[in-house]
């Protein structure tokens, strides 16, 4: 349907394009899982301890068997190779999106076989021939949204996703603040759960299509960049920020167990990664270790200068 000409005004959008302008449009990453395990009809998936507990819905949902896999301190896979059978995956996620050395290494080892979770790498480059996917909402201010790309041909019509009712906390938070929209977050998670593989909607295109995305990667560096000066010599991890990997946060490695309310206290919010790792794994597992004290700090494009020294004053108490 072509745009009406004319009457009330809409949302003033930047007419551009989509960063990933070759992949197919989806509604949700876990539904570009979902139709990865559809269109290969894979029986069983090696996935990380270290994954969001969401990755298990379109397993379930497909009845396809799977087994965890631990990885080492520097977010890698301890096994060196899994021996695939043809109908099985082996998948890995694209750590705060540092890792992309890493997928290179993997897509030797397993080739097709190989599934991409670019969730928290929304910037790195897509291997040809390796099904990849990517979730926008984890990188800019919509409501859904992602991409995949494979080869894969799923024969099956999809309906277009409509996303302006779960606008909400996005509209609160521009108008009257973080902290009054959160519930409404909350809410927008709980309704993609279960949700049916959909194109993505025509709101969630045209705030993407609107983006400057060079200025994004250029904040984004920058950002972890003054982190990474002030913390490398507290942090428990020491990960490396290849020249063309964009981050999604900057994760800090603490045994600070106060340092997490401190921050938030500061009105500096941080998520946790995965609190359902905590409940999966060993007390002496890296994961565990990871889930609990592993604190990602904001370093995306709303953020400058000045918000990267607050951040790393209040690490060092110097705020109160």
């Amino acid at each position: 349907m072509t745009d009406a000409i004319g009457g009330y005004f809409e949302l003033e959008l930047r007419k551009g394009e989509h960063y990933h302008k070759n992949a197919l449009r989806l509604n949700t990453a876990r539904n570009c899982f979902e139709y990865i395990l559809r269109a290969r009809k894979y029986t069983k998936v090696y996935i990380p301890y270290y994954t969001c507990d969401v990755m298990l819905e379109p397993l379930k949902k497909c009845n396809v068997d799977y087994v965890f896999y631990h990885i080492n301190e520097q977010l890698e896979p301890i096994e060196e190779t899994y021996q695939l059978q043809p109908t099985e995956a082996f998948l890995y996620t694209n750590y705060y999106g540092l890792k992309q050395r890493c997928v290179e290494r993997l897509a030797e080892q397993y080739g097709k076989q190989l599934i991409v979770d670019n969730a928290q790498a929304f910037f790195a480059e897509p291997l040809e021939g390796i099904d990849t996917f990517y979730s926008a909402r984890k990188f800019f201010g919509v409501a859904d949204g992602a991409y995949l790309y494979t080869d894969a041909q799923l024969d099956m019509e999809f309906e277009q996703d409509q996303s302006y009712q779960r606008m909400s906390h996005l509209l609160m938070r521009a108008d009257i603040g973080a902290e009054v929209g959160y519930g409404e977050f909350r809410k927008n998670d709980d309704l993609l759960i279960d949700n049916p593989i959909r194109l993505m909607s025509n709101l969630t295109e045209k705030i993407l299509c609107s983006i400057d995305y060079e200025s994004i990667k250029q904040q984004r560096r920058s950002n972890y960049m003054q982190l990474d000066e002030q913390l490398r010599n507290k942090n428990g991890i020491h990960l490396t920020m290849d020249e063309d990997a964009v981050p999604m946060v900057y994760p800090y490695l603490t045994d600070d167990a106060t340092l997490r309310q401190r921050l938030i206290d500061n009105r500096i919010y941080v998520a946790r990664y995965w609190p359902n790792v905590l409940n999966w794994c060993r007390p002496r597992d890296i994961e565990k270790t990871l889930a609990k004290d592993m604190i990602p700090l904001p370093i995306d494009q709303r953020y400058g200068e000045e918000d990267m020294k607050k951040v790393i004053e209040t690490i060092y108490g110097f705020c109160e």
